[in-house]
C-alpha cells in the first residue's frame, strides 16, 4: 500500500534495531521465499510470514529469521506500539503520533511503514510459517 497523503523525511537511527522481521522487496521477496522453503521445520515453526504482489515479510527471532541477500530487517519500537520500521532508519516526526496517524488513516495494526520504497504494509494477517504458506505465496505470485 502506498503511504497516506503524509510527508516526513527520514534519518539513520543512532542505534540500529534488533531485526525481529526479514523484509523482502521485488527480487529479493524472491529469494527470502526460496530460503523459507529450505528451512528446517524447527526453525520454520518459530516464524510467521505474510506478503502481497511486492512484498514478502516474515517475523521471528533474530536468530530465526533468514539471512537473504538483498533483505532488510525491521523492528517494532516502543515509541509507537503497532508500528514497525526498518533497523537502520527512523522517520524525523514523532514516532508516537505518526504511529496514531497511520493507525486511523489504515484502521488496521500492526503496520511496517517503509522508507524505500515507501509504503505502508498490514501485518495483521501473518501466519505460522508453514510449507503450505509457503506454497501459498508462491501460488499468489504465479497468478495460480
Amino acid at each position: 500500500m502506498n503511504a497516506p497523503l503524509m510527508s516526513w523525511g527520514w534519518r539513520p537511527r543512532s542505534e540500529a534495531a534488533a531485526p525481529q522481521a526479514a523484509v523482502g522487496w521485488g527480487d529479493a521477496a524472491r529469494r527470502l521465499h526460496a530460503r523459507l522453503a529450505t528451512l528446517p521445520e524447527e526453525q520454520a515453526a518459530r516464524l510467521q510470514a505474510t506478503a502481497n504482489r511486492d512484498v514478502l515479510v516474515v517475523c521471528g527471532a533474530a536468530e530465526d529469521l533468514p539471512w537473504v541477500d538483498g533483505v532488510e530487517y525491521a523492528a517494532t519500537d516502543e515509541r509507537a506500539p503497532g508500528l514497525w520500521l526498518p533497523t537502520s532508519w527512523e522517520p524525523e516526526v514523532p514516532l508516537d503520533l505518526l504511529g496514531q496517524a497511520l493507525s486511523r488513516a489504515f484502521s488496521r495494526a500492526p503496520l511496517l511503514l517503509w522508507r524505500e520504497p515507501q509504503a505502508v504494509v498490514p501485518l495483521d494477517r501473518q501466519l505460522p510459517l508453514t510449507s503450505q504458506h509457503v506454497q501459498r505465496i508462491a501460488a499468489h505470485w504465479t497468478g495460480r
